[in-house]
């Protein structure tokens, strides 16, 4: 259970709903924003006192049940409820540390899929496999040490480093967001992988990651299209579909684009040069 986490977790929680969210008159004017302790207790049929400690972080590990009742009271999507549960330590969680090992079938299919650009990236956003094509249309992954591979590490510069969107994509706003809420759930994930907490810790030397991981949001919303401006072919729009490994806790990214577009068409010729340029398919 971590208790400070989860104590953040549910003031934030608490300080985005107003009472008439949950069926409460206003009534009088308010110093601070949000639900009041007392009315989360008393819609989750808990005492004040222990939602009080909770939000303190002094509070003994809560039951399923009580959890449960919080979630209610707080209006929690299905994903912040898990995330509730994680922190809780009323969940499973996965074992050891973030797997950076890409089945062998997996670098078969991103092999296979000539037309398509595909990556495997890890729970922390490291990039461990792709294939030429993926090369071609962001960089070359070979030359690049697992550290220097980290998209996260891309979206959130740190010190003289001035690129603030990797590859010239245009929802790099989006792309920072979806990185601190999955990040968050890693970390939830995998409480005793120091590599995950040396990570965030890194990445809060830039002032934006800090603002958005207070926000304390997760369940990050999925990345339909994105643009990336290459120094080649310019513009290119690609669909972008993201699909979970649950078995390793990874994801294989898909970037493809309509057949017979300018989009494809430019997808064709970073294929050629991919085929002839790049290696592809690794998992260190």
């Amino acid at each position: 259970m971590d208790k400070q986490a989860l104590a953040a977790f549910l003031r934030s929680r608490r300080e985005r709903l107003r009472p008439e969210d949950v069926g409460l008159p206003s009534g009088s004017r308010r110093r601070t924003p949000g639900l009041r302790r007392e009315e989360v207790a008393v819609l989750a049929h808990i005492s004040t006192e222990y939602y009080v400690r909770l939000e303190q972080g002094r509070a003994p590990r809560p039951s399923a049940e009580v959890l449960a009742g919080i979630a209610g009271s707080l209006r929690l999507t299905p994903a912040e409820s898990e995330h509730l549960h994680l922190l809780a330590g009323t969940a499973p969680l996965h074992g050891g540390t973030v797997r950076r090992d890409v089945r062998p079938s997996i670098l078969a299919v991103i092999d296979r899929l000539p037309q398509t650009a595909a990556i495997v990236i890890s729970a922390t956003f490291e990039v461990l496999a792709w294939n030429p094509l993926a090369a071609a249309l962001m960089e070359d992954f070979a030359e690049r040490t697992p550290a220097e591979r980290n998209l996260a590490r891309k979206a959130f510069p740190i010190g003289g480093a001035t690129e603030r969107t990797p590859y010239g994509i245009s929802d790099g706003t989006e792309f920072q967001r979806h990185v601190v809420m999955q990040l968050r759930t890693t970390r939830a994930h995998y409480p005793a992988d120091a590599s995950v907490t040396d990570l965030i810790d890194e990445l809060s030397g830039n002032e934006e990651f800090v603002r958005l991981w207070e926000q304390q949001d997760v369940a990050p919303a999925p990345m339909l299209t994105k643009t990336f401006h290459h120094p080649m072919v310019g513009s290119v729009t690609v669909d972008c579909d993201s699909l979970a490994l649950t078995d390793h806790d990874q994801f294989l990214v898909l970037y493809t684009a309509p057949p017979g577009s300018p989009d494809a068409d430019a997808l064709a010729l970073l294929g050629v040069v991919g085929a002839r340029d790049y290696e592809g398919v690794r998992s260190d």
